[in-house]
């Protein structure tokens, strides 16, 4: 047995049988009878077949995220096979794409899908799925799905309202076309293999020993079109850095006492300096906030982030004050702006609002914050003349009726739906917008259950980049 193929060997008695089903997709290859029975030793005859090489193997193996067998059977690491593949890659973005959604779906996403594909899918196909790309093969077959179309696919996403993963199809299909790229999934075991450069990391680069069972395909114009499309994917969305440690500042402002303790946890998991006062006066949040433009960590943080819960009346917040002025809600986003807090310049601000109303007013009768809820699709913004000037705001503002505050055990339903948002969109890496969606559906979901009871929601922001907290 040649040394490459104890080396496949190796790899793929470590993986398990979802892994091993992934590989063999990325190599243009599944047949989930012969997957069920048997996937390690399918997978080694596919990646035979497909005339894999020690590079291959290794973009392979990055692919599904298995830096352990970079590291102990390749003798590799992760950063070094990524500046490798600065040079071209041979799997195609599109399977790579269809693999890491599958990757990101639970199985209550995976039942709610073939449901609503039970018109398109053939019942004796959907009762045999097991995985996402079992539903991707079969829809490939139909000519329903390929990487000139994914339309159903990114429908039928937003359908089961996983609009992260519809986001990331529809990136897709707009940096490939831009780029021109339009071309079909590989064909079974027909790879267009980019060229890459020899390996430099202790091992050869030989070819397998078993020949292929299909022919290669060799078109130079394809595989640079594929290189140009996964370059243009690649460069298209711009996002803020996050490489700081910790990411920056969180200040908490809890002025009813009752949920600064579970904001406070939520934003250390997601590597935030957190400072969390309460129960304070309007004069000492003011002196809070001020003191919190102030930090001179700014400079070497990614994001501020600022969450307030305090009583108000319209626009101004009362803290736990019983009169007074109150502290008014656009002077505590000026304190933020780049020309009041210059190390926050070109950085993301985002302010997490929930406010209890003591004017009793209803959402159609606020002239500064008036917006509406969507249940879904993209977070509704406000018109041009309600958008702050200042840069790099995220602005989320709920209000209810201070009398909630007088129900035993009351939680606020705007903030666990945001707690909740910001856990899940830190496993599944979603842009800020984004999570924003499922906050909008738990507030309006609990509306139209509880109307008596009701929340009013406003996102407005000057977002000019991606915001992820991953």
């Amino acid at each position: 047995m040649s040394g490459l193929l104890r080396t496949i060997s190796q790899i793929t008695d470590e993986l398990s049988a979802d892994e091993c089903k992934r590989v063999s997709y990325l190599c243009g290859a599944l047949d989930a009878d012969k997957f069920s029975a048997d996937p390690r030793g399918t997978l080694q005859s596919v990646l035979c077949q497909a005339r894999t090489d020690y590079t291959f193997l290794m973009e392979l193996v990055l692919r599904i995220k298995r830096y352990d067998l970079l590291r102990e059977v390749l003798s590799t690491d992760k950063s070094s096979v990524e500046g490798l593949l600065k040079n071209g890659h041979s799997v195609s973005q599109y399977r790579v794409l269809m693999a890491d959604v599958g990757e990101d779906m639970d199985s209550e996403d995976l039942k709610s899908m073939m449901f609503l594909l039970k018109g398109t899918l053939p019942q004796k196909k959907l009762e045999n799925v097991q995985s996402f790309l079992d539903v991707v093969v079969e829809l490939e077959k139909l000519d329903q799905l390929s990487s000139e179309k994914m339309d159903l696919l990114e429908r039928c996403l937003r359908s089961i309202h996983r609009a992260d993963l519809a986001q990331r199809i529809r990136h897709y299909q707009q940096t490939a076309l831009m780029a021109g790229q339009g071309s079909s999934p590989p064909d079974r075991l027909k790879l267009c293999r980019a060229p890459l450069p020899s390996s430099s990391f202790g091992v050869s680069s030989a070819s397998c020993n078993v020949r292929p069972a299909s022919r290669v395909c060799d078109k130079p114009a394809a595989v640079k079109k594929e290189q140009l499309g996964a370059s243009f994917y690649c460069q298209q969305e711009e996002v803020y850095s996050m490489q700081s440690d910790p990411r920056g500042l969180c200040l908490i402002i809890d002025c009813v006492g009752t949920e600064g303790d579970a904001l406070e946890q939520t934003f250390k998991a997601l590597r935030f300096h957190v400072i969390t006062r309460r129960l304070l006066g309007a004069r000492d949040v003011r002196s809070a906030l001020r003191d919190a433009a102030r930090q001179r960590g700014h400079c070497r943080a990614s994001v501020f982030v600022c969450c307030v819960i305090s009583r108000s009346r319209r626009s101004d917040l009362l803290a736990t004050d019983s009169h007074g002025p109150g502290l008014n809600l656009e002077s505590v986003r000026r304190l933020f702006t780049s020309d009041s807090c210059p190390g926050l310049a070109g950085k993301p601000k985002l302010f997490f609002i929930q406010s209890y109303d003591e004017s009793e007013r209803t959402a159609c009768e606020d002239d500064e914050e008036s917006g509406e809820l969507e249940t879904d699709g993209h977070v509704l913004l406000c018109c041009e003349g309600t958008v702050p000037a200042d840069a790099d705001i995220f602005w989320s503002h709920c209000w209810t009726r201070g009398k909630q505050l007088e129900l035993p055990n009351h939680r606020s339903v705007y903030l666990k739906a945001l707690r909740c948002a910001l856990s899940e969109g830190q496993k599944r890496r979603t842009h800020v917008v984004d999570l924003h969606v499922a906050v909008n559906r738990a507030v309006y979901e609990h509306n139209q259950a509880s109307p008596g009871s009701s929340y009013s929601l406003n996102l407005r922001h000057t977002l000019r980049k991606t915001v992820y907290l991953s």
